[in-house]
C-alpha cells in the first residue's frame, strides 16, 4: 500500500467512526509501510584506486601544459608540466612503486623531453616563420584551362558593369570575362577564401588608397597576388599580399633585413602599393591596363614591349606572344575579372562571411622580446601575436632596436605593459649574448651552439657579413636554450625506496629505481652527427655505440637513440 492509499483510507476510517449514530467496533489501522532502504553510497560499493587517480590528475596538469604550450604561454606551460610530475614524485606512493604509476611517469618524462627538443629546434630566436606559397604561381597554371565564358556569365556581368560603376576600365572580353566563369567554377574555394580574409583588410586598403587618389578597384589586386595572405611567398621571392620584390620594397621605403620584412606588413605594405602604383600611374597617364603590366611584368620590360610592338595598347601589345611573357599577358585580365568579383560577390554566387577590421593596440617595448613572452602577457596565442605581426621573421622583435612598436590584442595593452615593467631582461629575449674571445670567429661561435645555426644567420643576425672580423670583447647575439622554460623536475630521480605507506597499507617493499627511458631523435635534412652530439651534451662516438653506427654519415628520417643526461 502507498503512503497516499494508506492517508486516504485513514481519512475514510476516521470520517465513519466521526459521523455515525451508533458506535462501531474500532478497528486496527493499517501500518505505514517500511521505507525503502537507503541505497548505499557509491563510494562505499566501488573503492577508489588511489594510483588510478594520481595518474588522473598528472595527465589533468600534464594536457593544460601542452594546451599553453600551443598558445606559447611557456611559463605557464612549465608550470603545468612541473605539476604534472610533482604529483607523482611527492605522493605516498612513490613514483615507482607501483607497474602502472611507474609506466605513466616514464612516458610523461619521455613527453615533456620531446617538448624540450622541440622548443631547442624552435625557439631559440634564430627559427624563421614559415611562408605560404604565393597564389599567382598556381593560378597562371590553371588559367591555361580556363573555359570560355558562357552566355549566363556574359548577362551577369553585362548588368553588373551597368548598373555599378568601376573606376577602373574594364572592357567585356573574351579574356576578361573566361576568368570571371573561371572564378565561378575551378576557382570558387579560392576566390571565396580570399574574400573572406581580405574583408578584415579591405577597409584599411580603401582608405589609404583613397587618401592617395586611387581607383578603388585597386584594393582587389591582392585577390590574384596573394589570396590576401601576408607571408605569401612566390617562386621568384616576391613576398606580402602586394608581392613586392627586395629590390622594389627598398626602392618604396619597407624595411626588410634579418628580423623583420614590411613585406608582410599588411599596412605598410599597403602604402607601399599606393606610392608604387601611383608613381607608375604618373608614367603611363593613368592608362590601368599598363599600369598593372608594370606592376607585374616590370617598368622596364613593359616599355621596351611597348616600343617594340609600336603601341601603348595593352590589348594589342598581349594579343601576340612576341613582346610580353605569358604571365604578364594574362595577368591584367585576371586582375580585371577579380575586380569585378571582389565588387559585387553576390551577383557571382559568392556569401562572404566578413570577419571584421584588422584591429589592435599598439604598445612599445624598449629591447628584443620573446614573442612567446607577448602572448604570454597578453593571455593570447603566439598564433594571434604573430598574425597581427606579420613583418617579424624571427620569434623575437629586433635587436638593438630601441622603441620597437608591437601590436597587441585589443584590450591588452594595459595588461601588457603592467607585466612589461616590472619584468627583469633575462625574460624578455629569446636570444642570449656572447662576448667574443680574442682570437675568435664567427665559424667558430657558430659551430659551438647547441642549436644548428649557420654562420650567415649568425652574421646577419648582428649586422655582420660572413667574412666581418670579429674584435675581442664584442658582444653577438646567438641562439637562446629555451630547455629551461619547460618541466624543471623530469631530471629529478624517482625515489629508490616506496614510501612507508603501502598501496594496501602492508609493509612496503624497496625497488631500485630504473633510469628514465632515452628518447628516439629524428634525423633532419642536414643533420650531423656532431651538431646532433652537441645539441644532447653528448659525444659522437657514444652515439655512434648507442646506434651500432660504422660511420658518421645519417641519412634524414633515421632514427637514433640518445641516451644522454640531456635527453633525460
Amino acid at each position: 500500500m502507498t503512503i497516499r492509499a494508506w492517508l486516504a483510507a485513514v481519512t475514510v476510517t476516521l470520517f465513519t467512526v466521526g459521523c455515525g449514530s451508533n458506535p462501531k467496533p474500532q478497528v486496527a489501522l493499517p501500518a505505514p509501510p517500511p521505507p525503502a532502504p537507503a541505497e548505499a553510497p557509491l563510494a562505499q560499493q566501488l573503492p577508489v584506486d588511489p594510483i588510478l587517480t594520481l595518474i588522473a590528475e598528472s595527465r589533468t596538469h600534464y594536457d593544460a601544459g601542452e594546451r599553453e604550450l600551443r598558445m606559447g604561454h611557456l611559463e605557464r606551460a612549465r608550470a603545468e608540466f612541473d605539476r604534472a610530475v610533482t604529483v607523482l614524485l611527492e605522493s605516498p606512493y612513490g613514483a615507482r612503486t607501483d607497474a602502472r604509476m611507474r609506466e605513466h611517469f616514464d612516458r610523461l618524462v619521455d613527453r615533456i623531453n620531446a617538448h624540450e627538443v622541440t622548443a631547442l629546434a624552435q625557439g631559440d630566436g634564430f627559427s624563421e616563420t614559415r611562408s605560404e606559397p604565393a597564389s599567382l604561381d598556381e593560378l597562371l597554371q590553371i588559367a591555361m584551362f580556363a573555359p570560355p565564358a558562357g552566355t549566363r556569365t556574359w548577362e551577369t556581368v553585362r548588368a553588373d558593369l551597368a548598373s555599378n560603376e568601376h573606376d577602373v576600365d574594364i572592357p567585356q572580353n573574351e579574356r576578361v570575362l573566361s576568368y570571371v566563369e573561371l572564378f565561378q567554377g575551378r576557382l570558387r574555394d579560392y576566390i571565396h577564401s580570399s574574400l573572406e580574409r581580405g574583408s578584415q583588410y579591405l577597409p584599411m586598403i580603401f582608405e589609404v588608397f583613397e587618401a592617395e587618389g586611387l581607383p578603388l578597384d585597386l584594393a582587389f589586386i591582392p585577390i590574384i597576388e596573394s589570396g590576401f595572405k601576408n607571408n605569401a611567398l612566390s617562386k621568384a621571392s616576391a613576398k606580402g599580399p602586394w608581392q613586392f620584390m627586395a629590390p622594389t620594397a627598398r626602392e618604396v621605403g619597407l624595411r626588410f633585413d634579418w628580423y623583420v620584412d614590411e613585406r608582410s606588413d599588411p599596412e605598410k605594405s599597403t602604402i607601399a602599393a599606393a606610392k608604387y602604383l601611383k608613381t607608375l600611374s604618373r608614367m603611363f597617364d593613368g592608362d590601368w591596363h599598363l599600369v598593372l603590366a608594370a606592376y607585374n611584368g616590370g617598368l622596364g620590360r613593359l616599355q621596351r614591349a611597348m616600343k617594340a610592338a609600336g603601341t601603348d595598347d595593352f590589348w594589342k601589345l598581349s594579343a601576340s606572344t612576341r613582346y610580353l611573357p605569358k604571365e604578364t599577358r594574362e595577368y591584367v585580365p585576371m586582375i580585371l575579372a577579380a575586380m569585378i568579383v571582389g565588387r559585387n560577390p553576390a551577383q557571382y554566387g559568392f556569401e562572404v562571411a566578413g570577419l571584421g577590421p584588422f584591429s589592435y593596440e599598439k604598445v612599445t617595448v624598449p629591447d628584443a622580446i620573446d614573442l612567446r613572452r607577448v602572448a604570454e602577457w597578453t593571455g593570447a596565442s603566439i598564433d594571434e601575436i604573430r598574425a597581427l605581426n606579420p613583418e617579424l621573421r624571427r620569434w623575437t622583435t629586433p635587436v638593438k632596436t630601441q622603441d620597437f612598436t608591437l601590436k597587441v590584442p585589443v584590450g591588452t595593452a594595459e595588461q601588457f605593459e603592467a607585466r612589461l615593467a616590472g619584468a627583469s631582461p633575462a625574460e624578455f629575449s629569446a636570444l642570449a649574448w656572447h662576448t667574443v674571445k680574442r682570437g675568435e670567429t664567427l665559424a667558430a661561435i657558430a659551430q659551438r651552439q647547441r642549436t644548428r645555426v649557420s654562420v650567415a644567420d649568425l652574421a646577419a643576425a648582428n649586422g655582420l657579413t660572413t667574412r666581418s672580423r670579429l674584435t675581442a670583447g664584442q658582444q653577438l647575439v646567438i641562439p637562446n636554450s629555451p630547455s629551461t622554460l619547460l618541466a624543471t623536475r623530469t631530471e629529478r630521480a624517482a625515489p629508490a625506496q616506496v614510501a612507508s605507506r603501502s598501496i594496501a597499507g602492508s609493509a612496503a617493499v624497496p625497488t631500485v629505481a630504473r633510469p628514465p627511458s632515452p628518447i628516439v631523435y629524428q634525423v633532419k635534412r642536414g643533420d650531423t652527427l656532431s651538431g646532433i652530439a652537441r645539441l644532447f651534451d653528448t659525444t659522437v662516438d657514444q652515439i655512434k655505440s648507442w646506434n651500432k653506427l660504422r660511420t658518421n654519415a645519417i641519412v634524414a628520417g633515421a632514427r637514433l637513440t640518445i641516451h644522454s643526461s640531456r635527453a633525460q
